[in-house]
């Protein structure tokens, strides 16, 4: 269990980020539907390029508006049609490029899992090393973007947990929690532990770790 000092950490934490990307863009990974998991990939695909977070949610909401909610229905779409709603999104400097790295990765899902990312599980044999092994085939989708789904799909996939990335890992022990990924995830509950890596991986984006303690010591 936390001590005095930790769990006052946790408790920081939780408050200030303790909330899943897939809650951001209104995806429910615990349902383990076709159509969610496929947002959830679509979203860490767009979350891996070289912008602010925030940036890819909107760029997800504009293409989910559009009623691109499946393989299928995104690779349809003319690559001109893409590359409109992602500019007008805000994900301007990568727009051309991205809208053809989706058709690539709508293609290879199609082909390779009838576009349906669940079977990409049964396909790994439930087995997280080689779920993110086939994860990084699908194009846009390297190890970064394997990290953005795995850390939020352990919402549903149960032999994912504890999945706690090297930045999440790094975040605990600026904040002196364990760094273990099993040791990490016994501070909470089960259902609680996409927040909590969720909410490391936030204060490493937001560089406030340093806040966290300080108001932690404060009593909040």
């Amino acid at each position: 269990m936390a001590g005095t000092d930790s769990e006052a950490i946790l408790r920081e934490l939780l408050a200030r980020h303790g909330r899943t990307y897939a809650e951001d863009i209104d995806v429910d990974v615990p349902a383990d539907t076709a159509e969610g998991m496929f947002g959830l990939l679509l979203f860490a695909l767009l979350a891996s390029a070289p912008i602010r977070t925030s940036m890819a949610v909107e760029a997800f909401r504009a293409l989910r508006k559009q009623g691109w909610t499946s393989a299928a229905a995104l690779g349809e779409a003319s690559w001109a049609e893409r590359v409109r709603v992602l500019n007008r999104s805000g994900y301007a400097r990568y727009d051309e490029s991205t809208s053809r790295t989706l058709a690539d990765a709508c293609g290879y899902l199609l082909d390779t899992y009838d576009g349906d990312i669940r079977r990409l599980r049964d396909a790994a044999d439930h087995t997280p090393d080689r779920e993110r092994e086939l994860l990084q085939q699908i194009k846009g989708i390297g190890p970064v973007g394997a990290d953005i789904f795995l850390r939020e799909a352990q919402a549903a996939w149960d032999e994912l947990v504890p999945y706690v990335d090297e930045r999440a890992r790094a975040a605990a022990g600026d904040l002196g929690l364990p760094t273990d990924p099993r040791d990490l995830a016994e501070l909470v509950e089960r259902e609680d532990v996409p927040r909590l890596v969720a909410a490391l991986v936030r204060t490493r984006l937001e560089h406030d770790a340093d806040d966290v303690r300080q108001a932690a010591a404060r009593g909040g």
